[in-house]
């Protein structure tokens, strides 16, 4: 059974491993409420995950550990194992799905790790590593579903009630479970006031469809950028524990995840992947009532792959009204594109690109688009470049 006591010797064995991750306001990701952010992204292996796959390694007996650990994760828990079996001299093996990014799979490589890619999602990897448990006897280290684990992750909530003990509300990622069933836990066990909400990917709620009917659910597929928490289904221990503790669940899109990533980078100089950032999207987007309350996001992990920061980054800027695309009808005539320009610059908008095309079929023979790419402050503005276009006699078309 998990309890407090393991929480509090979790945190004992772990104070000379991990870093205690310093509470960081964050003015700017809601006005509405008092927001602080728990930046996991900066812990050892960038994720909280250490805390729990350390812990449970610990706790191993001589003969688990002298037939090796083998894991599964999305990335960030196979860098916990790898970190801690590597400490402690054990061989560990881990089952990555083929599409984690590169820097995880590189950085598990890095810490001492064998690995095994297996085609699909999380649920594939965990299926292949139970194979391999099965054929080759090492000990399993689950993600998520398992009491050590958890306890681990319950060492965050310790950590939140003593940085600060008049906080209102905590907002934690959702995955398979692990991480806020030992925050809810440990939060509740000591403060039961303390509101606890979890936020799940659009595009993969398992926890919150089980919690929601009353049991465990498993998802068909799941589709995601937070592909640290898309996970088809749930572990029995966290289901109930999330089921006893969490005051409620809600979802983000992927557009909402990248506008709190680009609002982390840009306003608190704070890399983050997806699945560290959804609690940002949760207290931005009000998918939570915290409006006066003192608040604290789990900003989880920060294994963002470069080449996947650079679209989100894009993709964050065009939904937050940053950038945008017109596409204007045209006479092919001289000085038509620098009357746009004038209109574009004396409002204040950045032009970043044009494109050029004469030739469809439902123009004029003697007409032409452009379509513009354009720097620009929100949306508000956007609306007020193209009602100036529109106002001297151009066509923006949708």
């Amino acid at each position: 059974m998990l309890t407090l006591d393991k929480i509090y010797h979790a945190a004992f064995v772990l104070k000379d491993v991990i870093r205690r991750t310093e509470l960081v306001p964050a003015p700017n990701v809601n006005k509405k409420a008092t927001i602080f952010l728990k930046p996991e992204n900066l812990q050892l292996t960038g994720s909280f995950k250490v805390r729990g796959s350390y812990y449970k390694i610990s706790q191993l007996s001589e003969e688990e550990k002298s037939k090796g650990v083998i894991a599964c994760s999305a990335g960030n828990h196979a860098q916990g194992v790898a970190l801690a079996a590597t400490k402690n001299g054990i061989k560990s093996l881990i089952c990555l799905p083929d599409g984690a990014p590169i820097s995880k799979i590189e950085a598990t490589k890095g810490y001492g790790a064998d690995v095994c890619l297996v085609p699909g999602v999380y649920d594939d990897a965990y299926k292949r590593a139970i194979e391999l448990r099965d054929e080759k006897g090492y000990t399993f280290i689950h993600p998520f579903d398992d009491e050590d684990v958890i306890a681990g992750q319950g060492t965050i909530g310790l950590e939140l009630i003593d940085q600060m003990k008049d906080v209102d509300a905590v907002i934690v990622p959702i995955g398979g479970g692990g991480l806020i069933s030992g925050v809810a836990f440990a939060i509740k066990s000591l403060n039961p006031n303390i509101k606890v909400y979890g936020v799940q990917a659009a595009g993969a709620p398992s926890m919150k469809n089980s919690v929601d009917n009353k049991h465990i659910e498993r998802l068909d597929s799941v589709s995601t950028i937070a592909d640290g928490i898309a996970v088809k289904q749930p572990g029995e221990n966290t289901f109930d524990i999330c089921s006893k503790y969490v005051d409620k669940i809600v979802t983000v899109t992927d557009d909402e995840v990248s506008s709190a990533i680009l609002t982390l980078l840009e306003k608190q100089k704070l890399i983050t992947e997806g699945a560290g950032a959804v609690a940002v999207a949760a207290a931005m987007f009000d998918k939570v009532p915290i409006e006066g309350k003192k608040v604290i996001c789990v900003v989880s992990g920060g294994n963002i792959d470069v080449n996947i920061l650079d679209r989100v980054v894009k993709r964050g800027l065009m939904t937050s009204g940053r950038t945008a695309l017109l596409k204007v009808e045209l006479l092919d005539k001289p000085g038509q594109l620098v009357q746009i320009s004038s209109i574009i610059a004396d409002l204040g908008g950045n032009v970043i690109g044009v494109h050029h095309e004469r030739s469809n079929a439902n123009l004029a023979i003697t007409g032409c688009f452009i379509r513009i790419s354009l720097e620009t402050r929100n949306f508000e503005h956007v609306e007020q470049i193209k009602q100036a276009i529109k106002d001297a006699g151009f066509t923006i078309w949708d």
